[in-house]
């Protein structure tokens, strides 16, 4: 490595480290302000136990606000580099050893996709490894939640009801379990029974749940009551928490989003537009954090120290605005038909479509 490329990647790095602080630190804080007093509902704990349930709390969601804050921190690392070279008249002194400026803008392109890489294993097995623990409220005490069950949408095609689920025992009480059978050719689902049980502890040997009590009542059926004491399900006490928050598919990596997309092509599943979109999103949204610092960088590349700021306001505001615009497709794509699979990933690849375009075109446009 050249000793050029050396302290652009020095400047760069330092810059991702101010801003990580910064942005990750401000949503912190701002969370917490807002939500303090949840952390203190419980009259019990004492001050450091509470402290310690914050400090385990925002320790774990730093792994969703580094994810929301991934494509940001890269452009304000960029800009802090740019800006700093800029202001001490370096990039004239570069160019004029005969150096394109392109050549400059190579190591922070090289390591905005290390670091996308990154953001793609917190997203496909960090977050989901601590999804259940993610999902959790302010006011939840680790290790303690509970939580009512309803309906949930096993792989046998059963509902799974529960008055109460113990995440630190594994434990349903007083579980109801509604089994059903597809009808052929067709995505409706008939009840052939019913099972009751007492309490339903998980079996993760047997892969199933080992029942209390447990009774199947089966519909139309002569023989009366049977005992039951396992039920066989892909349900673990992990995706329970998950599965009961509207928004748990963020929360999936992309090989779950495609085992819940079986699915709902089985018709286990009735909404499946936000789970669509969860797919094409997880694809996209990588490649749009790099658009976004493509769409920055060659406007910041400038030589004139009095021009940096209004290069700076220029650079954010096309990032803001292909923020907005993957925002607006975000609301946009669970809306759209849900039998035309392509025209939910057109939303998510619409910022690209538009966005790509115009980095290519500031490129070519680049004064080197």
């Amino acid at each position: 490595m050249k000793i050029l490329d050396r302290y652009v990647v020095k400047n760069f790095l330092i810059g991702y480290a101010i801003a990580f602080c910064v942005l990750i630190g401000l949503r912190i804080i701002i969370d917490l302000f807002v939500n303090l007093d949840e952390f203190t509902e419980h009259a019990d704990l004492s001050a450091l136990a509470v402290m310690k349930n914050i400090l385990v709390f925002y320790a774990l969601n730093c792994t969703l606000y580094f994810r929301e804050f991934a494509g940001m921190i890269t452009v304000v690392a960029a800009s802090f580099s740019f800006s700093k070279m800029v202001r001490s008249n370096e990039l004239v002194a570069v160019m004029a050893s005969g150096v394109s400026l392109k050549r400059v803008i190579g190591p922070i392109v090289l390591l905005a996709l290390l670091l996308t890489g990154v953001l793609v294993i917190d997203q496909e097995f960090i977050i989901p490894s601590l999804a259940d623990k993610l999902v959790r409220s302010h006011d939840d005490i680790p290790g303690q939640e509970s939580y009512n069950v309803w309906f949930i949408s096993d792989g046998n095609g059963s509902l799974i009801c529960s008055q109460k689920f113990d995440a630190e025992t594994s434990t349903l009480h007083k579980p109801t379990i509604i089994t059903r059978r597809k009808i052929a050719n067709s995505y409706i689902w008939e009840v052939t029974g019913r099972i009751d049980a007492e309490k339903a502890v998980y079996n993760g040997k047997n892969g199933g749940w080992d029942l209390i009590n447990g009774r199947f009542f089966e519909k139309s059926s002569t023989k009366g009551v049977q005992l039951k004491t396992f039920y066989a399900s892909d349900i673990t006490p992990k995706e329970i928490p998950i599965r009961l928050k509207s928004e748990h598919k963020t929360l999936l990596s992309w090989r779950q989003l495609a085992a819940l997309a079986t699915q709902a092509e089985q018709g286990k599943i009735k909404d499946s537009r936000e789970l669509y979109s969860q797919k094409h999103f997880r694809v996209t949204e990588p490649i749009i954090n790099l658009v976004m610092l493509m769409v920055c960088l060659p406007i910041l590349v400038c030589r004139d120290p009095k021009s940096m700021k209004s290069a700076v306001t220029i650079s954010f505001a096309m990032v803001g605005a292909c923020f907005v615009a993957t925002f607006i497709c975000k609301m946009i794509a669970p809306e759209a038909d849900v039998s035309n699979f392509y025209q939910i990933g057109f939303y998510a690849w619409l910022p690209i479509f538009i966005f790509l375009p115009i980095a290519f075109i500031e490129l070519d446009s680049m004064k080197t």
